[in-house]
């Protein structure tokens, strides 16, 4: 997402095949991807239900960075099934797709056999480290039917960077398929000396398998349903005895986990359904895309390229969701915290108490042909954790955890004032220490994204601007939570640091010409004199000085910046604005999320709910109204939708909690642990809101019902809908 890997350059991919077609379709394959996940598993298939290879695909089953099954593919006496309709269900626990069959010259009795009088539905779901799926065949017909129900398979193992287009010297070795009633096995040896294996069952045992192809000879009297079992397997011992009794127990425990999830969770509901509906899939695809941890629950950062930890991107999303679900942040701080640097090793760019940049499990990463197999590369990660911790800490006053997570927070904020300061000068600045480390460390990892005023790149060690504000506030966050553990010279001297870093910052970094901050300092201490949405972090921080804030709020959110769905990443007019780039102008909503987090933060209560509002109105024209990673940055357009960035990973979990926080910063929202009150400092609905009912707001051990009305001339009412424990409400207007 700025990811790590977003940034890395591989080779081109060599020409392939042409892509595999087992029968002409009426219908070509859907461009929209339907995707799944749990917990280190995660698929994407087309809306028939279906993998199919070809150049660039990025179907198919995946597990831990390795791609378990390339090819899925469903035919009805030889041919494509024609697509009637494909949906994953709003909490993201299944995908069904239905389908009939086209016009065939039909087997047996009753002749040919015309279109639209089988239905076969697809209902598909994963849950510990298995796609499960049951295909029902119906005949509709007022005649029996007999069909030949085809599914072809295949497991390229292929690393998800050869995915992505990398070209490798050599591979390692597969095995023998192995071919049982029932049920095939076909397993593969890396060059990292892992097995990695893939197990494929039918139930009941088709008429005919093989090492690729289950054909089932099915005869279907009128009205009859013929339902069949399958389940992919991607490690050894997860299957079931039975695939249909997998496929029953499977369903409901992984239900009954999305359920348990919601219900610690504070919900939204509001007087406009379609908003209703984006906030229902932004909550699924965070329950999607949590996974369980030794330590808690973890956002994996996005399907289908960043399905894996990334440290940067959960602890935004961390911040996104702590008004209504601190048990993430929670997960997060303690993961990242038994997984901090403690030693120096230049190949992974780690050093004692830095933060986890990204990990990953697959052959290329493990033999060393990608540097990520756990990379350190971020400069960011390691003040946002301390950052995280504090607000965690001020949202919950969870003592214990404190203490827990104190010696992480020692350490990090030691690699801030040592590591992270590499000449010396108050300001944290990174180099990769690997030649194909990252050559850009921060959020904007792309390798043309910082750069100065005549478009020539910078040279590093380069210093943020977003990066010294969340030093800064994390110097602040180590100060709080040291005077609540007792540390008071340490809260005072850290304090003062912050003030230190703050009076410097402004000097160095605010342009009056510009109107606002500069977006990095270069190895000489240059200034990259270009108008970028960094600057707008050091609001969310709160670095900026009070009366720097008016001239930066401006500038975001005019023309240049803000294109009426979000704000752009780049003013248009600098030297490298690009709307359709990765990080050169176009629209990251996790940004726009963070900026309006932080215009809140100094008053600016409308244009945070104008932010909000115009991430709304993008929102209803994406597929199931979820908010990709990034969309192009052209203005809006009346009657025209936004325009899609064509590999933006979807979803995405900062992407899909921003309107969470953008929710947030319009409300107001904070809380007072000394008091035990919610608190709503002149909140603001944005126009597109009359009634918001937020239930569940949890402080301590209560939590409160609210309703927010938005009465004439924009003005704003709450009333309580019900209150549970002994938990306040303070509204500031």
């Amino acid at each position: 997402m700025p990811h790590s890997d977003a940034a890395v350059s591989l080779p081109a991919p060599e020409p392939e095949e042409p892509a595999y077609v087992i029968a002409a379709s009426p219908s070509q394959i859907e461009s929209t991807p339907r995707t799944l996940k749990h917990d280190d598993t995660f698929a994407v298939f087309d809306a028939h239900g279906d993998a199919v290879p070809g150049h660039a695909s990025n179907h198919g089953l995946f597990h831990r960075d390795t791609r378990h099954l390339s090819l899925f593919f469903l035919t009805i006496d030889g041919a494509r099934p024609l697509l009637l309709s494909s949906t994953v269900r709003d909490d993201n626990a299944t995908l069904a797709c239905d389908l009939t069959n086209p016009d065939l010259p039909g087997r047996g009795e009753g002749g040919a056999l015309l279109h639209d009088l089988i239905h076969i539905r697809r209902a598909r779901f994963l849950f510990r480290s298995a796609c499960r799926e049951c295909l029902s065949v119906r005949n509709f017909d007022v005649a029996p039917r007999t069909v030949e129900i085809g599914l072809d398979f295949a497991a390229d193992f292929a690393d998800l960077f050869e995915v992505r287009g990398a070209t490798r010297a050599r591979r390692g070795t597969r095995a023998d398929p192995q071919v049982e009633a029932g049920r095939v096995r076909l397993a593969y040896r890396g060059l990292d000396d892992k097995v990695r294996e893939t197990t494929i069952s039918f139930e009941p045992a088709p008429s005919q398998l093989s090492a690729d192809r289950a054909l089932y000879r099915i005869r279907l009297a009128p009205g009859e349903t013929f339902a069949i079992y399958v389940e992919v397997c991607c490690e050894p011992g997860t299957g079931r005895p039975s695939a249909h009794r997998g496929f029953r127990e499977g369903l409901i425990n992984a239900r009954r986990e999305l359920r348990a999830r919601m219900a610690r969770r504070a919900s939204v509901t509001s007087s406009n359904n379609h908003f209703n509906e984006g906030m229902r899939r932004a909550s699924s695809d965070l329950n999607m895309l949590i996974t369980e941890t030794p330590e808690g629950p973890y956002p994996y950062a996005g399907v289908p390229w960043f399905s894996t930890v990334f440290g940067r991107d959960a602890l935004i999303t961390g911040f996104e969701t702590l008004w209504m679900d601190p048990a993430i942040a929670k997960g997060v701080l303690s993961h990242l915290a038994a997984n901090q640097a403690q030693d120096f090793d230049g190949e992974a760019d780690a050093e004692p108490g830095k933060i986890l940049h990204e990990v990953r499990f697959g052959e290329m990463a493990e033999v060393g042909e990608v540097p990520f197999r756990r990379y350190y590369g971020s400069v960011d990660s390691t003040p946002l954790f301390v950052m995280l911790a504090g607000a965690y800490f001020e949202r919950t006053g969870d003592l214990a955890t404190a203490r827990t997570l104190w010696p992480a927070v020692t350490a990090a904020l030691q690699w801030i004032a040592d590591h992270g300061d590499r000449d010396g000068d108050g300001f944290v600045e990174y180099g990769r220490r690997r030649a194909d480390g990252l050559v850009n460390q921060g959020w904007k990892d792309s390798f043309d994204s910082i750069f100065h005023a005549d478009g020539t790149l910078a040279r590093g060690p380069i210093a943020l601007v977003e990066v010294q504000g969340y030093a800064y506030a994390a110097w602040r966050a180590g100060a709080l939570l040291a005077r609540a553990l007792g540390e008071g010279h340490l809260s005072a001297a850290w304090h003062a640091r912050a003030e230190r870093l703050r009076a410097a910052f402004d000097a160095a970094f605010f342009d009056d010409e510009l109107g606002t901050y500069v977006l990095a300092l270069d190895g000489e201490k240059r200034p990259c004199r270009v108008r970028a949405s960094n600057a707008g972090h050091a609001l969310f921080s709160g670095i900026a000085m009070p009366h720097r804030a008016p001239a930066v709020a401006q500038a975001l959110m005019s023309g240049a910046f803000f294109s009426g769905w979000g704000v752009r990443t780049l003013a248009v007019g600098e030297a490298r604005f690009n709307p359709m780039s990765y990080h050169n102008g176009s629209v990251w909503p996790h940004d726009t999320a963070v900026i309006a987090l932080g215009l809140a933060q100094y008053g600016f209560r409308a244009e945070a709910a104008r932010l909000f509002e115009g991430l709304f109105r993008a929102s209803v024209y994406f597929d199931l109204r979820r908010i990709p990673e990034l969309f192009c940055g052209f203005a809006r357009q009346r009657s025209q939708g936004p325009v899609a960035y064509p590999v933006a990973c979807t979803p995405q979990a900062w992407a899909a909690a921003a309107p969470l926080a953008m929710l947030q910063a319009a409300l107001g929202l904070g809380f007072d642990i000394s008091e035990g009150t919610v608190v709503f400092d002149r909140p603001v609905l944005p126009s597109f809101l009359d009634t918001l009912d937020l239930r569940d707001i949890t402080l301590g051990d209560g939590a409160l019902d609210i309703r927010v009305d938005r009465g004439a001339g924009g003005s704003t009412s709450l009333s309580v809908l019900a209150r549970r424990g002994d938990v306040g409400l303070k509204v500031e207007l």
